[in-house]
């Protein structure tokens, strides 16, 4: 039997550790992994246009398994292109493997062509960044990445120079166990009696919740029931924590809508869980906050602290639950479920009035049309930009929906390389790409991949021709759009043209049947909408606060526009309120 090289070595051990993809761009440092690869029938190389690209869709792989992905770049410009995805991993905790293929290990140093020093270039973006130097660091350095990434939940790189990759992998090198899940973090008792003893010391709690509410929603509600609390929600806490919840007052923040706010701002103690919400002028200052999270480094640091409690919140609330009283006063829940309703009720006819007939076509009636023709277990990715205020205010979350997009990264160009990641884990499964003109031109050549690859992504391209959210920051600014305008082509004909489906909408009747045979489509498919770049309605009343970063409840300011099914959702709770 042949002696195994390093980049064998390599390829088998993230094998064990349940990868099954490697994204990347070939180049020759690379070429042994490559060639491993190919060799292992266990995983496959996914060959995408960009290596960008292949670190955002192993981050959205990670986001939709849970589990360890990975991606590759070739020496200097080739692991440099995967920057941006792996911040953007790091950023939504995703366990994302990157190998960075480095120069020949004698040149290091010395100025090579290509050179750079990626151990020191991922540190920002990392738990783990270290270089191969010698075949013997192999397998333990490999190893000790691999359980940075799963046990700390982010990226790990390891860069390998190519000559080392060929070299013969060290005899009888250990084959330790790998960690490939984490364990749940319960508090201490100390910080369990102090988080009782003042919830049954407060009137009025409302609970404000994050991503890391993920698998504790039957916990929240019953945690919420209990003491009578409104829940709000951050953007990345919506598909969580919104469906089938008779609590809702929907979401704080920039795109925020409903009784987010005031129910933060009006209550005795907030209790914020598993949230690093980053928008601290949106927190309140006068009132008691409790924080929960299994990350002990974010506790406190967007707002001051009367408790920090490190834990995971399912396991948290399992302490609580049974511990506090039951509270039997509703006065301020029903309050700011009817301000909630209110709210919905006030705004919803911006997507309802003559939508049928306006062209171009509202973008908040594309989003709505969309979310009632989806299936009920789609992935949705969704560029940053506007497409992030329709799919916050529009999609409708339930359990087996996900909704990923670069939420805490905030990066250009993620819906479309992310979709081809989370097409990857099961191509029966819908995935959605939300892509704005602007972002879809820019990562356009993965749209191959797609081909390529016979993905049945479905891209729906909201196309008003400029770049929506940056003109609404300078009007806002007081400033004059400028080089925000995109002159495009007509991409159904691009798409047609690579292979694919390809339709274009420009009439508001035209929309649902193009959706329909999109989705009808066994291939790739991709629906170009003519939408309108003015949906938005600048506020009457301009703050300097909205200035410097939109710093006011955003029930208040900036985006004035519908939200779709949640009016219902918020119709039906409303029935549940007790009657006098």
């Amino acid at each position: 039997m042949a002696k195994q090289n390093v980049a064998e070595q390599f390829v088998d051990i993230l094998v064990r550790a349940g990868v099954r993809r490697l994204y990347g761009v070939v180049g020759d440092s690379l070429n042994p992994v490559v060639d491993a690869v190919r060799r292992n029938a266990a995983i496959d190389w996914i060959h995408v246009r960009h290596e960008e690209t292949a670190a955002f869709a192993a981050g959205a792989e990670a986001q939709v398994t849970g589990k360890l992905t990975a991606c590759a770049g070739s020496c200097g410009p080739g692991n440099l292109h995967l920057i941006n995805g792996l911040y953007d991993a790091h950023r939504s905790m995703a366990p994302v493997l990157a190998l960075a293929s480095h120069i020949p290990s004698s040149e290091i140093g010395l100025g090579y062509f290509q050179e750079t020093h990626p151990d020191r270039l991922f540190q920002e973006c990392s738990h783990y960044s270290e270089l191969i130097s010698s075949p013997k660091q192999m397998p333990r350095l490999l190893q000790t990445a691999i359980q940075h990434a799963v046990g700390r939940s982010g990226v790990s790189v390891v860069a390998l120079p190519g000559d080392i990759a060929a070299q013969p992998a060290p005899e009888k090198a250990a084959q330790s166990a790998l960690v490939t899940s984490r364990p749940t973090v319960r508090p201490g008792d100390a910080e369990i009696d102090a988080l009782v003893e003042m919830i049954d010391n407060a009137g009025k709690v409302t609970l404000f919740c994050g991503s890391g509410t993920a698998g504790a929603h039957a916990e929240v509600m019953e945690f919420a029931e209990k003491i009578k609390s409104p829940v709000g929600h951050a953007l990345r806490g919506k598909e969580f924590i919104q469906y089938d919840n008779k609590f809702d007052v929907g979401m704080s923040g920039l795109l925020g809508y409903g009784a987010a706010y005031e129910a933060t701002h009006e209550c005795d103690l907030l209790i914020l869980l598993g949230t690093d919400f980053p928008y601290n002028a949106f927190l309140p200052d006068d009132v008691r906050i409790a924080q929960i999270d299994v990350r002990p480094e974010v506790l406190g640091r967007r707002s001051r602290l009367d408790l920090a409690v490190w834990g995971d919140v399912r396991e948290t609330l399992r302490c609580l639950i049974p511990r506090v009283e039951e509270k039997t006063n509703r006065r301020f829940l029903d309050r700011m479920l009817k301000k909630h309703a209110d709210a919905l009720e006030g705004v919803v006819k911006a997507y309802t009035r003559n939508v049928d007939k306006h062209v171009p076509i509202h973008p908040e009636y594309v989003a709505a049309v969309l979310d009632e023709v989806a299936a009920d277990d789609a992935v949705f990715t969704v560029d940053t930009g506007m497409c992030n205020v329709w799919a916050a205010r529009y999609l409708s979350p339930n359990g087996r929906r996900r909704i990923i997009g670069s939420f805490s990264h905030g990066s250009m160009a993620n819906a479309l390389p992310m979709a081809i990641g989370a097409q990857f884990t099961d191509r029966r499964r819908q995935v959605v790409s939300l892509s704005g003109d602007g972002g879809f031109a820019m990562l356009m050549g993965d749209f191959l991949t797609l081909v390529q690859y016979d993905l049945p992504v479905k891209v729906v391209l909201f196309n008003n021709s400029s770049l929506g959210m940056v003109e609404l920051e300078m009007l806002v600014s007081g400033l004059p759009s400028y080089g925000t305008t995109n002159t495009n082509p007509d991409f159904a004909a691009v798409a047609r043209a690579c292979g694919a489906h390809g339709i274009r909408v420009e009439k508001p009747k035209q929309l649902a049947g193009a959706l329909k045979d999109a989705f009808k489509h066994k291939g790739p498919a991709l629906v170009d909408v003519v939408t309108d770049p003015n949906a938005l309605s600048i506020p009457p009343r301009i703050s300097a606060e909205m200035v410097t970063g939109f710093a006011l409840s955003a029930s208040k300011i900036v985006l004035d526009g519908g939200v779709g099914r949640m009016v219902q959702m918020a119709r039906s709770n409303l029935r549940n309120v007790p009657r006098p």
